[in-house]
């Protein structure tokens, strides 16, 4: 027996089919509803709080009190005449910057041996990964041991292998504080450059390492013409979250240095923590905790732009 739908049905069964639709729709945004609260409680609001209070002149008196005067612009044209507020820039410069150098270079030729197979590699991985997984307190004790000028393990080897004839004191010695900072990052960024590095090199084929070698191509040509370009989108992705972290490392410098010695070590957020809990400037710490999470920013977004060329580009 035939069904005749009427054209009246018809117009009420495709009207219904958009409601349903809104209704899925709906249903799936009210799963994100704890997830949105969360970032907005967490993320969304602190940073509101945050800029709210760099255009405020908020001090002790007034911190709870919420009648800090507004100052407009004040805070930051505070904050950019302020030469410490520069130095700080510069040193967190310095401190990315020999970081990741080091960093990317031995997680580099790290990753490159652990693509050949050999005895115990997978225990060495693991302990390599032992500076990634630890507690940033716990890295952070162990350097300032370790480059102890007493007590510590590497005056007593430079010592024993006659480079040195009396003992250093690396971490308030102006000159080489900032340096022994660096060094304790290194180590704990290695692993995350390895590993990183690692998936990326194992994902080019080996028949392309094959053909060239075929063709005559050695171990550096090969290197150079087939690793360096395949590598080049996951190699830019490393150094770019490497920066993201390292310009805003405090736990590592505040636990081996304090910021110290006479400032050798006051990078940018150490800067910032000092002008809201030592000297109670919340307003100008507010303003130079902007211009930090600005600058990131500005990092994550280069990220993600060059990510989608190279995809766009692939």
């Amino acid at each position: 027996m035939a069904v005749t739908v009427t054209g009246a049905e018809r117009r009420i069964g495709a009207a219904s089919r958009p409601a349903a639709l809104v209704r899925r729709r709906a249903g799936a945004y009210l799963f994100l509803l704890p997830a949105l609260a969360y970032l907005a409680a967490t993320m969304l609001y602190p940073i509101y709080s945050n800029v709210r209070m760099s255009v405020h002149d908020v001090t002790v008196t007034t911190f709870l009190g919420n009648s800090a005067p507004f100052t407009g612009l004040d805070n930051y044209r505070a904050l950019f005449s302020d030469p410490a507020f520069w130095k700080a820039v510069r040193l967190s410069l310095a401190f990315t910057a020999g970081s990741l150098v080091f960093q990317f270079a031995i997680g580099f030729l790290l990753a490159l041996l652990f693509t050949q197979p050999f005895p115990g590699s997978n225990l060495l991985r693991s302990l390599l990964l032992l500076g990634w997984l630890l507690p940033t307190i716990v890295s952070g004790s162990i350097y300032r041991w370790m480059l102890d000028g007493d007590y510590g393990v590497i005056n007593y080897a430079l010592r024993s292998l006659g480079l040195i004839d009396e003992p250093r004191y690396w971490l308030i010695d102006v000159k080489t504080a900032l340096a022994g900072t660096i060094l304790a990052n290194i180590w704990v960024g290695i692993p995350f450059n390895m590993l990183l590095l690692l998936a990326g090199l194992q994902q080019i084929s080996p028949t392309l390492y094959e053909a060239a070698s075929i063709d005559g191509a050695n171990a550096w040509r090969r290197f150079w013409s087939i690793t360096l370009p395949l590598m080049r989108p996951v190699s830019l992705s490393v150094v770019l979250l490497g920066l993201i972290y390292t310009f805003k490392v405090f736990d590592l410098i505040y636990i081996m240095t304090g910021g110290g010695p006479v400032d050798a070590t006051t990078v940018l957020p150490i800067y910032t923590y000092q002008l809201t809990f030592q000297f109670f400037l919340f307003g100008k710490g507010a303003a130079a905790a902007t211009v930090l999470l600005i600058a990131l920013l500005g990092v994550a977004v280069g990220y993600l732009w060059f990510s989608r060329r190279e995809e766009v580009i692939s």
